[in-house]
């Protein structure tokens, strides 16, 4: 009922005449002018890899790419999305062994670090919160990157190091499946949340002073994670179960924790995350996908003609800025105000919903936002100074460990999977 309800007001919120709505997004923009509006996942350095052989420069991003390409991201949009900082995810795949994945990782660091020099007027590396800041205020925007699962270390605290030093600020402990030392959302548990080598992960993590990212794992590693960080968490891109119930999302027992922990949850917008329409529907048709593979094993055309009898049945429900908005209230509501952010996983997802198709849409987000009235001062808690104050904490708690020699954990045979 309280769900139907947000949905109803952030409906008629977005129904207002089209001149009260650019008032409020042009409204937006002047405080996004003022505080980095700081975005937790952008996959664009694997949409270059995969569609464009990892050159900035086969794709032109000075140009608004879409209507011309799939991309969600290029930089007039970003311009007019209002965006001051972005963590580009350098994301490899889980089904990579890890020594793989730790190639592919720094392979994908590169692909960043030459999207930043392509367009040096625009991006600039970051790594810390006072680079972002400074950065913002010289009118380009911060780029810092961020590791999407834990398999990119190859169970090694020096490789961590490694990818520290060369600019990684975050690392997601998992992906889709579950690692040799952390248990997967979406993958059967194995450790019960961190083996001890995964608790020497995230104490190695405060160390160095890398953000830990909580996004993509079971319950029970956030809590074990959260349990032992002596610097706040993050989420980088993930919404709330409570609204919609994918094991992606971060349970209100979690939320209720944040004040304490004192980290940040921030919102994506994918549409199995943030609707319970959409991701009952996707269930339904990876479900008939998988059937008719096992019916059709050596017949990709007939499966390819059944899933399009499918889809014309089963049309994709509809999904929009009124969706993203009741994640956002339902965090605020059950965590505060100060621990919530957004991470859109734009480039990282094939559909969006109505209205978030790009990096520009961030504007009409606030503006909904600020329909249901939320203030000047909430909105920048929620852009970029929430992830400030989670990054100062981090780096503060690096610098007070500054004298620590770092860890040489190495895992035990009894935590790694069979």
């Amino acid at each position: 009922m309280i769900r139907a309800l947000t949905l109803a007001v952030c409906s008629l919120a977005l129904a207002l005449p089209a001149a009260a709505q650019t008032a409020d997004e042009a409204r937006a923009r002047r405080i996004l002018e003022r505080t980095p509006l700081i975005d937790g996942h952008n996959d664009l350095p694997w949409a270059l890899r995969q569609g464009h052989g990892s050159d900035p420069h086969a794709v032109d991003l000075t140009t608004n790419l879409d209507a011309s390409t799939d991309l969600h991201t290029d930089i007039p949009r970003l311009r007019a999305g209002g965006v001051g900082g972005q963590f580009w995810s350098v994301y490899v795949p889980a089904s990579l062994t890890p020594v793989e994945a730790a190639k592919a990782t720094f392979e994908q660091i590169d692909v960043v670090r030459r999207m930043v020099a392509a367009h040096p007027d625009v991006f600039e590396l970051a790594s810390t919160a006072e680079d972002i800041v400074r950065v913002h205020r010289a009118g380009r925007i911060a780029s810092l990157m961020g590791i999407e699962g834990g398999y990119s270390i190859d169970d090694s605290l020096g490789l961590l190091r490694e990818f520290h030093e060369a600019g990684v600020r975050y690392m997601t402990l998992t992906h889709s499946r579950t690692t040799s030392w952390a248990d997967s959302a979406t993958d059967a548990p194995r450790h019960g949340g961190l083996s001890p080598f995964g608790e020497a992960v995230v104490r190695e993590m405060n160390r160095l002073g890398m953000l830990v990212d909580l996004s993509h794992v079971s319950e029970e590693t956030m809590l074990d994670a959260m349990r032992v960080s002596e610097a706040p968490v993050i989420f980088s891109h993930s919404s709330a179960r409570g609204v919609t119930d994918h094991p992606r999302n971060v349970p209100d027992s979690v939320l209720r924790l944040m004040p304490e922990d004192g980290g940040v949850v921030m919102v994506t917008f994918v549409p199995g995350f943030i609707n319970e329409t959409f991701r009952a529907w996707s269930a339904a048709r990876a479900a008939e996908q998988a059937r008719l593979g096992s019916l059709e094993p050596g017949d990709p055309a007939a499966v390819r003609a059944g899933m399009d009898a499918w889809d014309a049945a089963n049309p994709v429900p509809a999904t929009g800025v009124a969706d993203v908005v009741a994640h956002i209230q339902h965090m605020r509501d059950v965590a505060g105000i100060d621990h919530v952010g957004i991470g859109g996983d734009f480039d990282g997802v094939p559909r969006l919903p109505t209205g978030v198709e790009g990096v520009d849409a961030y504007p009409r987000i606030l503006a909904a936002l600020m329909a249901q009235g939320w203030s000047e001062a909430d909105i920048r808690k929620l852009a970029g100074e929430n992830v400030l104050r989670v990054m100062r904490a981090t780096e503060a708690v690096a610098r007070a460990k500054a004298e620590e020699r770092p860890s040489l954990a190495a895992i035990e045979t009894a935590d790694t999977p069979e």
